[in-house]
């Protein structure tokens, strides 16, 4: 799997990360659609994953490099 959204707790962007590109972009999902309805959940306090086995935020990607996962 390439490619995985991402939303952070107080932003209302979703983002789509691309792992081979390297790359994380904004992504706005289409009205009446799954994906529309799992952002509703989540921005009213909702924790979804699919297909991930693990995701931390970390204040800083120094933190997560040196191994510290904390904010």
């Amino acid at each position: 799997m390439a490619h995985v959204v991402i939303g952070i707790p107080g932003d209302p962007q979703l983002y789509l990360a691309d792992t081979q590109a390297g790359t994380v972009t904004p992504l706005a999902p289409q009205a009446q659609s799954p994906l529309h309805a799992a952002d509703q959940l989540r921005q009213g306090g909702a924790t979804i994953v699919k297909g991930v086995n693990l995701a931390i935020a970390v204040g800083a990607a120094a933190k997560a490099a040196s191994g510290v996962l904390d904010g």
